[in-house]
């Protein structure tokens, strides 16, 4: 190679992520656990960065990763996949921080001003008289995606989402390693995004 001249060659680990995606592709589950296990630990330091709570770092990753792998055909191997996969888990605990926020900012504490205290009020501009109806109906929706799910992934999901327990309290009771918990999580929350997603109109 001529001095100066740039190497365009893929590396190694680029090329192996890039056989990677073809095979997950075409429907080898073994590719994506591989994918899974080169970046989980990476991606769970890289969200960590943003969001300091174990509990939510997993849920996050774990997200994180259903949604790359929904989105897989639109992924372009004319960019790293560890730079896409990063990007999408970037955006989505960006959105978690922010809706967080959103959740937990303040509106009854009163505001103190020289004249004394002015209570805070927000106008509800975003009233639907159907609103709950509506609600009541996606609830009822999730709630049927739930009991479609295979008995070993149901039981995680009530216990990790229904019951807010932990990792190692869902394994402890159910026996289970970690990394089988871990895992029926992953595929039981894809179960559900595909179900919901299927059924989107109804929502």
């Amino acid at each position: 190679m001529a001095k100066g001249a740039k190497d365009n060659t893929p590396s190694q680990s680029s090329e192996q992520d890039r056989l990677l995606v073809a095979r997950a592709l075409e429907g080898d589950q073994g590719a994506y656990q591989e994918l899974m296990a080169k970046y989980q630990g990476a991606l769970s330091r890289h969200v960590q960065r943003m969001v300091r709570k174990q509990g939510e770092v997993d849920d996050l990753v774990q997200e994180c990763f259903i949604k790359a792998f929904s989105a897989l055909k639109s992924y372009s191997t004319d960019y790293a996949f560890s730079t896409w996969l990063y990007k999408i888990a970037t955006n989505h605990t960006i959105d978690f921080l922010r809706k967080k926020k959103l959740q937990t900012m303040s509106i009854d504490r009163p505001i103190q001003t020289k004249d004394g205290e002015v209570e805070y009020e927000i106008p509800d501009t975003s009233y639907r008289p159907d609103r709950h109806i509506v609600e009541d109906q996606r609830k009822a929706l999730i709630q049927e995606a739930i009991e479609q799910l295979p008995e070993k992934y149901h039981r995680v999901i009530v216990m990790r989402h229904q019951q807010e327990k932990s990792y190692d309290e869902i394994a402890a009771e159910l026996d289970l390693p970690l990394g089988t918990v871990k895992a029926h999580i992953f595929r039981a929350r894809g179960l559900l995004y595909k179900y919901l997603r299927d059924k989107r109109h109804l929502m």
